[in-house]
C-alpha cells in the first residue's frame, strides 16, 4: 500500500512524521499552545461538579446521557517512533493514531492508511493514480477496510466503510471525535482537538444531539478548522 499526494501534503502541513509520529518535546510544545492545553469537549450542560452532585437528575437529561456515550478513554499513539497507550486528553494536532475495532475516536482525524501496519510512505500516488517511488510493487490488499459509526455525532443513518482504492491508497476520510470503530483498523493523523473538534462546535452552536443528518455541516466545520489549525502550525514554525 502507498499514500496519496493529498495525505502526504496534509502530513507536511501538520509538521508530523507518519512513521515516527511527534516527539515528546514537540507534543508538549503543541499542547502548551492549544486552548486549555487538553483535548476535552465541554458537555451540553457545563455545570460545576457540585451542582451535578446536588442535582444528579442533570446527568439523566438525554443530551448528557448521549454525551457520556461518545467519550473516549485512551488512545494508541505513535510517539518518538513507538506505539504507546495514552490518555486521550493529552493528544495534540499532528499525533499519529492507530484505531481498532471498539475504539471511540479520541479526536478529529484523517485516515492515512488501513490496517495495523504503516503503508509505504516513500511511494506517493497522485490523483491520477500514477505511483512515484522506486522498487514498489503497489500490491493492493483488498482485505483491509474500516467501518466507522458516526450517527451519535452527525446523525448519519449508516456506518461508513473505508476501503482501499484501485491505486492502493485510501481516501483521506475524516473521522470525528466520539465516533466508534465497528470493524477493522486504520492509522490516522489528528487534525483537531478539544473545543475545535466538530462535536465541540455542534454543542456550542446548540445543534447537538443531531436532529437529522448533519454530515455536510460537519464536513464544512472540519474543513475550516483544519485550515485554521494548519495556518497556526505554519506560523509557529516560522517564528
Amino acid at each position: 500500500m502507498a499514500i496519496s499526494s493529498l495525505q502526504r501534503d496534509l502530513l507536511e502541513r501538520l509538521k508530523t512524521d507518519y512513521n515516527r509520529g511527534l516527539t515528546t518535546e514537540e507534543a508538549s510544545q503543541r499542547r502548551s499552545r492549544e486552548d486549555g492545553g487538553l483535548n476535552s469537549v465541554r458537555p451540553p450542560l457545563n455545570c460545576p461538579k457540585w451542582v451535578c452532585c446536588l442535582l444528579p437528575c442533570i446527568n439523566h437529561i438525554p443530551s448528557m446521557k448521549q454525551f457520556r456515550l461518545v467519550q473516549p478513554d485512551d488512545a494508541e499513539v505513535l510517539r518518538d517512533g513507538s506505539w504507546i497507550r495514552y490518555d486521550h486528553a493529552s493528544l495534540v494536532v499532528g499525533d499519529v493514531l492507530r484505531l481498532v475495532e471498539g475504539d471511540v475516536i479520541p479526536a478529529d482525524c484523517t485516515v492515512i492508511s488501513l490496517g495495523m501496519d504503516h503503508a509505504d510512505a516513500t511511494v506517493v500516488v497522485d490523483e491520477t493514480s500514477a505511483a512515484t517511488g522506486g522498487g514498489h510493487s503497489n500490491k493492493i490488499n483488498s482485505d483491509y477496510f474500516t467501518v466507522v459509526d458516526s450517527h451519535l455525532i452527525t446523525g448519519e443513518a449508516k456506518p461508513r466503510q473505508i476501503s482501499n482504492k484501485a491505486n492502493g491508497t485510501v481516501d483521506a476520510t475524516t473521522l470525528y471525535y466520539g465516533s466508534r470503530v465497528l470493524e477493522g483498523a486504520c492509522i490516522a493523523v489528528v487534525t483537531a482537538t478539544g473545543s475545535r473538534v466538530v462535536l465541540g462546535k455542534l454543542i456550542k452552536e446548540g445543534r447537538w444531539p443531531p436532529h437529522g443528518d448533519l454530515s455536510e455541516e460537519a464536513e464544512e466545520i472540519n474543513r475550516l478548522e483544519k485550515e485554521d489549525v494548519e495556518s497556526g502550525i505554519a506560523l509557529t514554525s516560522m517564528s
